[in-house]
């Protein structure tokens, strides 16, 4: 349950974020309230998941997994370029996350 929490809280990053590249600065009413919506909700997310896994091993691997899924919508939805430093940058991101938690033992599975 802890992770599928977690899983949420990226979903929910993601569509906050994608929503504040739209909101022009909070200047347009529906992005803006999906983003602000979106972190307070993702944020709840993680204050529950925190509960169980430390808030480093939270952190990383939300904030390393929204990255590279943010910058996935980027191409994908705002047709946003990515250059090959870019992806090797995101694959080591990828690396990062996999590492934690398939191979440290901080994380309890």
């Amino acid at each position: 349950m802890t992770y599928a929490l977690l899983l949420i809280a990226i979903v929910a990053e993601v569509i906050a974020t994608s929503a504040l590249a739209k909101s022009n600065g909070f200047t347009i009413l529906v992005p803006s309230l999906v983003s602000a919506l979106g972190y307070a909700f993702a944020f709840y997310l993680l204050s529950l998941v925190t509960k169980t896994v430390p808030v480093g091993i939270v952190y990383a691997v939300w904030s390393g997994a929204g990255i590279v899924l943010v910058a996935l919508a980027g191409w994908l939805i705002f047709g946003q370029k990515m250059d090959l430093p870019a992806l090797i940058g995101l694959a080591l991101i990828i690396a990062g996350v996999l590492t934690i938690n398939l191979l440290s033992k901080t994380v309890s599975h």
